[in-house]
């Protein structure tokens, strides 16, 4: 179905993750760019409701704005789906596995990116008393650096091993990797220009990362070109690999040699004034508005023949 200014659209936001917050930012700023386009817009914060919501408000394509669980793990558009209702960013499948950072990386083994080894615990499992410090402790659906703790003792990893099970059973332990976090943006499987993350603190969590002040964005990143063209490729490899569509973000650590170390996959990344993708885009030549614009005239269900 081809996307026409008549259509009424929503923007999905807000939602019942712990990711709600930043969700309403992304989903407001989203409409308003939008709006300054010309479409019709609709801003509808996600619960149990939402089939009815949708109906209500003659919703024929949606924005996702969501982010975390129910809204960036499949859930959402699953339903948009059996809606037959257009929707951005990528498929079911695809939104699943990308969530779950284990899934993701088992996917894309074989395919030449360096990924970071890794312990795994379920559901009770003790923590290996050889483990090798620092690590970092992730649960593995988190989002917006939720569930995540940089451990260099042992009292620091029970504490983190404890916080990311408020989260979910499984906890991931990744080998700490020294040196710049870099990210890059896609759009609709092309790279977009590299962006060096240079937190004050030295660790992009949450406050860093959402706090204008506490982290320094360097676009083009600062990196060896090597290590920047290298991050664009594994970035375009993820999302071919996953079938990821849309805008999307893929996430590195540039080591002292220059090698990128795949960190995690971002279907829905955010929209804030903070956010990285548009900063990406504006260094490509796209203003915010073109960016949203761009994200929703590509809209579309993926379990449907195109056309239908």
């Amino acid at each position: 179905m081809e996307i026409q200014r008549s259509m009424k659209v929503a923007v999905l936001l807000g939602g019942m993750s712990a990711e709600r917050a930043v969700s309403l930012q992304s989903g407001a700023a989203v409409a308003g760019a939008l709006r300054r386009r010309g479409w019709d817009v609709v801003e509808i914060d996600v619960g149990p409701d939402l089939p009815a919501q949708l109906a209500a408000h003659g919703v024929q394509v949606a924005w996702l704005a969501l982010h975390g669980r129910f809204g960036e793990d499949g859930c959402v558009q699953g339903l948009l789906e059996i809606m037959r209702i257009p929707y951005t960013g990528s498929g079911p499948a695809a939104s699943a596995v990308a969530m779950d950072k284990l899934l993701t990386k088992r996917v894309l083994e074989g395919n030449g990116m360096a990924l970071i080894p890794q312990v795994v615990l379920g559901a009770g499992d003790p923590i290996p008393s050889q483990l090798q410090l620092p690590v970092v402790a992730k649960t593995p659906t988190g989002g917006s650096t939720l569930g995540i703790s940089f451990c260099r003792t042992s009292e620091e990893l029970e504490a983190g091993v404890a916080d990311c099970r408020l989260h979910g059973e499984a906890v991931q332990l990744e080998s700490f990797v020294e040196g710049v976090e870099i990210t890059v943006a896609m759009l609709d499987g092309e790279p977009l220009p590299v962006v060096a993350i240079r937190p004050e603190g030295g660790f992009f969590d949450f406050e860093a990362k959402y706090t204008k002040g506490r982290t320094r964005y360097v676009v083009p990143a600062d990196i060896p070109p090597a290590a920047a063209e290298r991050a664009q490729r594994d970035a375009a490899v993820a999302a071919r690999v996953l079938g990821l569509s849309g805008v999307c973000r893929a996430d590195f650590i540039v080591d002292p040699a220059g090698v990128p170390w795949f960190l995690e996959v971002n279907t829905i990344p955010g929209m804030t004034e903070t956010s990285l993708s548009p900063m990406a885009a504006r260094e490509a030549g796209m203003s915010f508005e073109d960016l949203v614009e761009a994200v929703l005239l590509a809209a579309r269900n993926h379990l449907v023949p195109v056309g239908a």
